[in-house]
Parts: structure tokens; sequence; C-alpha cells
């Protein structure tokens, strides 16, 4: 059993270490991960420039790239063995509702699972504080991975993990969750260069808005692991026949 341990906050993470140190108990583990953090890459590609890939100690390469560069190089090509799974994270900080169409973290997932192979992305929901238990996180994914191995999921899930921040011990379980969403982004935080020139950050996100029961911020903020399944499939099936009878009007 080989397994591809990648994320978006940089090969040095704490959360990426102690990811690797669990799993290494059932499996053989292989790194490859961002050079530095890439929080918020979503599924990007580096195209316009070759990639290069280094090797801080046996078993764990770092890219100057994103997380989906990192385990598409993994997979296609980069070594002369397959892997049979791809976990992606601790990640510092949750990855809850609409946070998973920018995250790094479920991105290195996703792109796992494009390229056929079962997929986990781990977050931490740690606070502004920073960091917290990360042997947490990593021993959710040891059990998770454990399961998995012993009873398998449909292969085209996505599993998106959020880990309260408290000590193993204090984690109430399980639960499977539907993503819930947030409301929109603050605004843009306006700026200024040492030169006076005008500069910009993106604002932070925005709080919970659908955050009920059976969503995962719920879930995690009763004090047990969300566990959502997720697709590659964007498609809106049950509007299929609303749209082909609005587009009719175009054919004539």
């Amino acid at each position: 059993m080989k397994i591809l341990v990648s994320n978006d906050d940089g090969y040095r993470a704490e959360g990426i270490r102690r990811l690797r140190e669990a799993l290494s108990t059932l499996a053989e583990v292989t790194v490859v991960a961002p050079d530095r953090n890439k929080s918020g890459a979503s599924n990007s590609l580096t195209l316009d420039v070759p990639l290069r890939v280094f090797e801080s100690e046996p078993g764990v390469y770092f890219v100057p790239g994103t997380p989906t560069d990192c385990v598409h190089l993994a997979i296609t090509g980069l070594f002369d063995f397959e892997h049979d799974m791809v976990v992606s994270g601790v990640n510092d900080g949750p990855n809850l509702g609409d946070d998973v169409l920018y995250s790094g973290t479920v991105a290195a997932a996703v792109e796992g699972r494009f390229l056929g192979l079962p997929t986990i992305a781990v977050s931490l929901c740690t606070g502004q504080a920073g960091a917290g238990h990360f042997q947490t996180g990593a021993e959710v994914a040891r059990v998770l991975v454990a399961q998995l191995l012993k009873k398998p999921l449909q292969s085209a899930l996505i599993l998106n993990v959020n880990v309260p921040d408290v000590p193993f011990a204090e984690l109430k379980g399980f639960r499977a969750s539907r993503l819930g969403y947030r409301h929109r982004s603050a605004e843009v935080m306006r700026a200024q260069d040492p030169r006076g020139r005008p500069v910009y950050w993106v604002g932070p996100a925005g709080a919970e808005r659908d955050a009920g029961p059976g969503t995962d911020f719920d879930t995690v903020a009763q004090g047990y692991v969300s566990v959502t399944p997720l697709q590659v499939d964007l498609t809106r099936h049950a509007a299929l026949p609303e749209l082909g009878r609005w587009l009719d009007g175009l054919n004539g």
C-alpha cells in the first residue's frame, strides 16, 4: 500500500508532518507538497513555466508550484511506482461550505480523484490564533484510511474532512454532513505600498449563512468530525430540463 500525501500549507507545515507520521503506520508514504504556503490556489496548474522537484529528505519532495501541480506530477510520471491513495492535509484552518471551491487542500484531493485514486482531504478547524491539535487531525486521517482499507467506498467520492481543534479523546465521533455556505466575503482591503501606490488585499471569508443541522459547520460546532462526500461532476442535473426548454426559444 502506497499513499501520496500533499497539502497547500507547504512541505514544512506541522500538519503534513503529523499526517505523514500517522499514515506511516498503515502504508508506505510519499510526500509531494508545495515549497511554501499556497492556500487558496484551488485547482490551478502551472502551465507557463516548467516545474522543478526537490527532495528535502528521503520520501519528502517539494515543488515550487501549486498543490494540484504536486499531485499531478507525483501520479503521472515523477516516480517509477504507482500510488494507491491520495491524502491531503492536515490543513491549518477549516475547509467548510464554500471554502472547498478555493481550497488547495481540497484541490489536491480532487486532482487525485481526476487521476483515478481514492482521496481524502483533512482540515483542522483552527481559529485565528493559529496552530492547534494537528495530531488529532492526523489521527482522524489514520482512522478513516484504515476504515477505507477495510470497507472501500465508491471510487468517485472525495471525502472532505473537517476536524474540531480539540484533543482526539474529546471528539464526539464522526458524522456525514452536507456543505453549508457562507455570506459573501468581506470587502477588499485597500492600502498603500511604501511609494504611496495603491495595493489591495482580498478580504476574509464571510460568516456562516447556511449552518444549520446537517451542515458541516454545525457538525464541527457540535464537536464531531465532519465528513462530506464530494464529487467532480458539478452539473446541476435537476436544472437540465428547464434549461433545455429555455434554450428551445433560441432554436426556432
